[in-house]
């Protein structure tokens, strides 16, 4: 496992001290097990979310990966231009939906 970023720190001990103070203020518990249960969930979050925070370089490492699909630069067809399915079955309508949405969700 590389070794973790200083934004991965930051975020993460951010998250561990800011979510463990709202929880003891939220849940006013003054016992040593409810102490014990919010540290661990706090500490649990923190890492969690020190491990998603993006790593810097990888940025849209995927698309340029050898073997990947290559992005279309065109718009999408006008709608004059796509099969009318009228009283097509209800699979080929969704179908339909999926592919024009994913058309339209491209990042360039």
């Amino acid at each position: 496992m590389p070794r973790p970023t200083a934004a991965q720190l930051a975020y993460g001990s951010a998250t561990v001290v800011v979510s463990t103070i709202a929880m003891l203020l939220l849940s006013q518990t003054s016992t040593g097990l409810g102490i014990g249960v919010i540290s661990v969930a706090a500490l649990a979050l923190g890492l969690l979310v020190a491990v998603t925070v993006p790593l810097p370089g990888r940025r849209g490492h995927r698309a340029t990966r050898a073997g990947s699909a290559p992005a279309t630069t065109g718009s999408p067809a006008p709608a004059s231009a796509r099969p009318s399915y009228g009283n097509a079955p209800a699979a080929a309508r969704v179908s339909e939906s999926r592919t024009a949405a994913a058309e339209h969700s491209v990042h360039h």
